[in-house]
């Protein structure tokens, strides 16, 4: 499966914004979505994700609270909406589309990845 993610771009503290994953390709609908985050200078962190109906989610603790993963089969998009966003939430974001059934946190377990999109917080 092929991913575009959009939607970022450079917001104030507090902000809200929505980032936006588009698959292609085989069937979107039977993979697990996830989002993940790398800050220049640190290891990519994961974010959240999302069963293939949408059923059941998963945050990462820094997160929780704050952003919601959702996911559109019928659009073969996966969002996230991030709201009072802080100036530690600065990263690339990426979507990824996992290589099992089961929801994970691990990077390992997700074969496929957009481009990653820029979300810039400003204090």
């Amino acid at each position: 499966v092929q991913l575009q993610a959009s939607g970022g771009g450079l917001v104030q503290a507090r902000d809200s914004l929505r980032l936006s994953c588009a698959a292609s390709g085989r069937t979107f609908s039977n993979n697990v979505m996830a989002w993940f985050r790398q800050a220049p200078g640190k290891e990519r962190e994961f974010v959240a994700a999302i069963s293939w109906s949408g059923g059941t989610t998963y945050y990462g603790d820094s997160v929780k609270g704050r952003f919601t993963i959702s996911r559109d089969n019928a659009k073969n998009t996966v969002y996230l909406q991030m709201n009072s966003l802080e100036p530690e939430d600065t990263a690339v974001y990426y979507c990824a589309a996992g290589r099992y059934s089961y929801i994970s946190n691990r990077a390992d377990d997700f074969g496929s990845w957009g481009q990653g999109t820029q979300v810039t917080v400003s204090s």
